[in-house]
């Protein structure tokens, strides 16, 4: 009889257990739970916190409603500080050179890339949050285009981009020419001898 009484490792059928009694909590709530975030819907959510933050930061602190494009090139400059492109400067010796061979002194920036997908995300995020039409969306202002197009200029410029495909095609038609040559010059030889 003393097996009877020993607690038994359920619960009986009219008291149910502490993890049926969560599931049957959670169950009602479910459908109100949000599905989770999207990687862009979640990247979008902490530029836009970023940029807030940014505008409280700024002595004196300005609203949503008071930021124009000009706040937003200034936030562009700012986080050229966390960047992790190098750009060389006009003067350095690595200028134009795709894969510097050394060390330089030339800051580190944001990428292009992530600029212009930050100001994406961030062009969204003010028409989500009542920022009102696209036309009077400051990041979407003529000013900042103009800004990404001359930050990708000079990464373009500092980093030899654009050189550096033209000088690959160069090399491959010179290669092919060369060989042409080489190839008509040891024929040559060998028929002159």
């Amino acid at each position: 009889m003393s097996s009877d009484h020993h607690t038994p490792t359920k619960d009986p059928p009219d008291r149910p257990s502490s993890s049926s009694i969560n599931h049957k909590q959670l169950l009602p709530s479910q459908p109100q739970a949000q599905q989770p975030l999207s990687r862009y819907e979640s990247q979008k959510r902490r530029d836009w916190n970023t940029f807030i933050q940014y505008l409280k930061s700024q002595n004196p602190p300005l609203m949503m409603s008071q930021f124009d494009y000009t706040h937003v090139l200034s936030f562009l400059r700012y986080l050229d500080q966390f960047g992790k492109t190098k750009v060389h400067h006009q003067a350095c010796v690595f200028f134009g050179q795709p894969d510097p061979p050394g060390p330089c002194t030339c800051p580190l920036k944001q990428a292009w890339g992530s600029l212009d997908a930050l100001i994406g995300r961030l062009r969204a995020a003010y028409e989500e949050h009542g920022g009102g039409s696209p036309d009077t969306n400051p990041f979407a202002n003529g000013s900042i285009r103009v800004h990404l197009r001359e930050v990708r200029e000079s990464q373009a410029k500092a980093r030899g981009i654009p050189y550096r495909k033209k000088n690959r095609r160069k090399i491959k038609n010179d290669g092919v020419v060369a060989r042409k040559d080489v190839a008509n010059s040891s024929t040559h030889n060998q028929s002159s001898t």
